[in-house]
């Protein structure tokens, strides 16, 4: 059997690219490029290439062992931040194949999107933006793990960069790609973590607000389909990527009343300051030894910023694990006469 070399595979899909994806959307063959300039791959695009280093990475595994809402859930059927990254990712592609955008770059960064969140969800940000001298974003520190911390870095593409850094609503993404991951993980968040409220006894369903819910619909399946149609029938429209009206008066309405309802104050959050304690506790204790701190933190930056970069990449059970070594004392064994 003759060796193959893929003479032509990534040629061909950057030319169908070409004659297939919208005007807006990002041709893989015209790519700002990497940090650091590599030979390309004979099968994969660059978008591609990007998206596979990302399921690969040992902080895209760790996502399985981080809060969504409910802290270190033990049920099985509760949201973690990798399910809710690949929510993301399902509704960013079908919103980027309905408008013609470029799905592999879609993909890549809603995969990494979150790589850089800290255990225990935004009680974890919160601490850490608090009490580490730099502040801390998680977006920022996504794009830490993919340029440095990550094997030294995954050397991705621009856009795909420029997506994980800008996902936030606050943000402005550069690409409609990015755009795109932006609306899809606030329609993912919100949907899925009222099915989780209501999954943990939180919410019922009668307790949603009727105009709302009359809007979007009254199921999980239902709402998302109306914003994900609502997306792409308005951005086909207006020829960028867009949702307004009262489609997205309904979803900041549910986005609002799940922050009063959910994510302050609730039962769900009861254990919230013990997981603020032990994130704070942790990020004093390596700023004091910094020995202690494995893998390759150890050989980056100073001793704070290899801190924070050590215990925002902790899973809940490994932060968990490493406050009762640093802070809970052993017992000694019976005397078995």
């Amino acid at each position: 059997m003759s060796e193959f070399h893929g003479h032509g595979i990534r040629e061909k899909t950057e030319e169908y690219e070409a004659r297939t994806l919208s005007p807006v959307a990002v041709l893989s063959s015209k790519s700002r490029g990497r940090l650091v300039e590599e030979e390309p791959c004979p099968v994969r695009t660059v978008f591609q290439r990007d998206r596979d280093r990302i399921i690969h990475s040992k902080a895209f595994r760790r996502l399985k062992d981080k809060t969504q809402v409910f802290l270190a859930p033990e049920a099985d059927h509760y949201r973690t931040r990798l399910t809710h990254t690949l929510e993301v990712c399902q509704i960013a592609r079908t919103i980027a194949r309905g408008l013609r955008l470029n799905e592999d770059l879609t993909e890549a960064i809603a995969l990494g999107h979150d790589l850089g969140h800290t255990p225990f969800g935004h009680a974890g940000e919160e601490v850490l933006d608090r009490i580490h001298p730099g502040g801390f974003a998680h977006n920022l520190q996504s794009l830490r793990v993919v340029d440095v911390l990550e094997d030294g870095g995954l050397n991705l593409t621009w856009e795909v960069r420029d997506g994980i850094k800008c996902h936030p609503w606050r943000e402005t993404p550069s690409t409609e790609e990015g755009r795109c991951v932006q609306l899809a993980d606030r329609i993912a968040y919100v949907n899925h973590d009222i099915d989780d409220a209501i999954r943990g006894g939180v919410l019922k369903p009668e307790d949603l607000p009727s105009d709302a819910v009359g809007i979007l619909g009254k199921t999980h399946g239902k709402r998302i389909n109306t914003l994900v149609t609502a997306v792409i029938g308005e951005s086909l429209e207006k020829g960028r990527l867009s949702l307004s009206g009262d489609v997205l008066e309904a979803l900041t309405v549910l986005r609002q009343f799940l922050f009063d309802r959910v994510y302050i104050d609730s039962p769900a959050k009861k254990e919230e300051d013990k997981a603020k304690g032990v994130v704070e506790a942790l990020y004093h204790y390596y700023c004091r030894h910094p020995e202690m701190i494995g893998g390759s933190y150890a050989a980056i930056a100073g001793v704070d910023v290899r801190a924070c970069d050590y215990v925002s990449g902790m899973t809940d059970r490994f932060a968990i694990a490493q406050y009762r070594l640093a802070f809970v004392p052993s017992t000694w064994g019976l005397d078995p006469s």
